[in-house]
């Protein structure tokens, strides 16, 4: 029974129905939620596009919301089958969807199709779409900025714009490993942008990789103080 359910929730139709479903509840949830006027515009980022948006994982279901309308946008998605429906939401948000992600060691991103995916992404910002990744590795330590990232950012000579996304009502799924937030409708919203974050060269990397962790920290406080404090 348990391979039956298996495949009805992995087969293309139950796929399509669930994105869609999920897909309108998140649109509904974003507009539902008033923009505090702690907010950050993205016009902040003048002169950086495109750029490489990275956030926290399980902190990024309101993501494809809160992009310009006049930016293009690609979203690195896991290869894995349960994140089908995650990246089939994303594709009904408008933007596209790269496929691969890191891993903890050489062998695992290998297997997740990391080279394949960095050479999609530096492709990607070549022709101008800007991209939008979680920073910290599926499994592996949480709130914690991997290679992945820094390395792209070093290889594209396009920037990490640390961003967060919270809303005044949520839920958080305290058994998840990295505490996945259920954003809910009906409260406030608020975006924060950080600092737009160069790597120039591959001795940077680690202290890059702890400038983004310290950055992303940064914002996710500041994005839950703003919606906490809000009237």
């Amino acid at each position: 029974m348990r391979q039956i359910g298996k495949t009805i929730l992995r087969s293309d139709g139950f796929q399509n129905v669930a994105s869609a479903i999920v897909e309108r509840w998140l649109r509904f949830t974003w507009t539902s939620n008033a923009e505090v006027d702690e907010s950050d515009d993205p016009v902040v980022l003048d002169g950086h596009w495109p750029a490489i948006f990275a956030l926290w994982h399980g902190q990024q279901l309101l993501s494809p919301y809160a992009a310009p309308e006049n930016i293009s946008f690609k979203s690195l998605v896991s290869r894995s089958a349960d994140a089908e429906i995650n990246a089939r939401v994303i594709e009904r948000t408008g933007h596209g969807v790269i496929r691969g992600s890191g891993g903890r060691s050489a062998r695992a991103a290998a297997k997740k199709g990391a080279v394949g995916a960095t050479k999609a992404i530096c492709d990607a910002l070549k022709d101008g779409y800007s991209i939008v990744m979680v920073a910290d590795i599926s499994k592996g330590k949480p709130r914690q900025a991997g290679e992945g990232i820094v390395r792209i950012a070093r290889l594209s000579s396009r920037p990490i714009v640390p961003i967060a996304i919270a809303t005044s009502r949520y839920h958080v799924l305290q058994n998840s490993w990295d505490k996945t937030t259920i954003n809910l409708p009906f409260g406030k919203r608020c975006l924060k942008i950080g600092q737009p974050i160069y790597v120039a060269t591959r001795e940077e990397e680690p202290a890059m990789r702890q400038k983004v962790t310290e950055e992303l920290d940064r914002v996710t406080r500041d994005a839950y103080r703003a919606v906490e404090g809000a009237k």
